[in-house]
């Protein structure tokens, strides 16, 4: 494809759709350029809703200030229901604000990025949109691995021509810490486990020794993935980490290149692709 692919006059909306919460941010460079090589999108004006209740108020205020003009809006969605909510009122802003707001549903096919698996429409799009963008942040030629901590915690791997290799999906702290919970009769719900420091071993309370036990778990869990997937790639492997708790394993992963929206950077890549299918 080339630049005149992206819709002229429009501003590009990007909405990740995740269990938790729905990313929205604006493409302020689409990486495209004549003679140079493809480069990473680079996104702005980042706003989060609620997965589950969001205020049609608040996605309509940041639609105005983020595009009052003509746009498209590129929806990549692991969370149906949430996703048809955001769509039908974008339908609605876009009908009585009498203004020009297209949507366009994100599927793999949209991503630039060949994908090794049997069935590559069941993988969730938001770890193929990771993936998408770690192949322009990895070295050429060299293989990656993309950790994402999101609500599940996903260690993706791309071979060294940049591929989608598959990986591993492991629970995140919160559904962790409400596993114990939903699933016990003595144990309470311990709250704002992905930003906070496991405490020291031994927990000295039951609280203490729940944040002990999910946090330095999942630190050893992501840890050992990583360790496994290097293995099968080569110890050279980048590791590129992304999500919202990021912060909790980053002293396990200390090489690892941070990117925190490499997810929305992969739905734009798919501009291309998606506005051409107008």
């Amino acid at each position: 494809m080339t630049p005149s692919a992206i819709c002229p006059g429009d501003t590009v909306l990007l909405a990740d759709v995740g269990n938790t919460r729905i990313k929205l941010a604006v493409v302020s460079d689409h990486g495209l350029g004549e003679g140079r090589a493809r480069r990473l999108p680079v996104v702005g004006r980042r706003q989060d809703l609620d997965s589950h209740a969001f205020h049609a108020e608040n996605l309509e205020r940041w639609l105005l200030s983020a595009a009052p003009g003509p746009a498209v809006v590129l929806v990549a969605s692991v969370h149906d229901a949430a996703a048809a909510r955001l769509e039908a009122v974008l339908a609605a802003v876009s009908a009585t604000s009498h203004r020009p707001l297209r949507q366009r549903r994100i599927m793999h096919a949209d991503l630039p990025l060949a994908i090794r698996l049997d069935e590559p429409q069941k993988t969730g799009i938001d770890r193929l949109a990771a993936a998408a963008a770690a192949g322009l942040v990895k070295t050429p030629g060299r293989s990656a691995i993309v950790v994402d901590c999101g609500t599940a915690a996903t260690v993706d791997m791309l071979s060294a021509d940049g591929a989608f290799l598959g990986g591993a999906i492991l629970p995140g702290p919160v559904l962790m810490a409400k596993s114990l919970a939903d699933g016990t009769s003595k144990l309470p719900a311990v709250a704002a486990l992905e930003r906070s420091a496991p405490p020291p071993m031994p927990g000295r309370s039951t609280h203490e020794a729940i944040a002990a036990g999910i946090g330095w778990g999942i630190q050893g869990a992501i840890g050992r993935l990583v360790d496994e997937a290097r293995a099968s790639l080569g110890a050279d492997a980048e590791v590129i980490l992304t999500g919202g708790w990021r912060g909790a394993v980053r002293a396990t992963l200390p090489e690892a290149i941070d990117m925190p929206d490499l997810v929305l950077c992969g739905i734009a890549l798919a501009a291309e692709r998606a506005c051409a299918r107008r």
